[in-house]
């Protein structure tokens, strides 16, 4: 692979990384687990970006496969994850410290978005990171209508679980 293309991969997720933590933190529930899922969803990144074509922006592109991974991993908890060396890559990703010790309401979001499908939990995420239903649907792979609709039940949902 060529050393552009490396170093242009590194920027992008540079760039990006905090998507993948987020991601990260709302299909994990440690710290050990995290790290884990993200250096898979970087792997996974890295072995698609020669063929990211810039139909959509880096950053759609980075949920699409960061969600996608990180559903497949955690959706069967006994599944073996194999994972690639990239320890001899010249280029490294400086990680970013990110802060577990959360504020109390967020917690408690994160626990009663826990209890949402996988499905579900992608589209809250989304929507917090306030990208618009446009979006938010080709992401899914879902119609706009469609993910507005579920929007709906969603944060009908979570309601229920936050005020019982």
């Amino acid at each position: 692979m060529s050393e552009n293309l490396e170093q242009s991969f590194v920027a992008q997720l540079q760039a990006n990384q905090n998507i993948i933590h987020k991601i990260c933190r709302l299909y994990t529930a440690g710290e050990d687990a995290h790290k884990d899922l993200f250096q898979e969803i970087t792997i996974q990144l890295w072995k698609a970006y020669p063929k990211f074509r810039g139909d959509s922006k880096f950053s759609t592109w980075t949920y699409r496969v960061a969600l996608n991974t990180a559903i497949t991993l955690y959706r069967k908890t006994k599944r073996t994850i194999s994972t690639v060396d990239y320890e001899s890559h010249q280029y490294f990703v400086k990680d970013v410290d990110y802060n577990y010790e959360e504020e109390e309401q967020i917690k408690l979001m994160y626990k009663a978005v826990y209890q949402l499908n996988d499905i579900e939990k992608a589209l809250v995420f989304m929507y917090l990171e306030d990208k618009d239903y446009q979006e938010i649907a080709e992401t899914l792979g879902i119609s706009e209508v469609n993910a507005r609709v579920k929007m709906n039940r969603i944060k009908g949902k979570l309601k229920k679980i936050l005020n019982p």
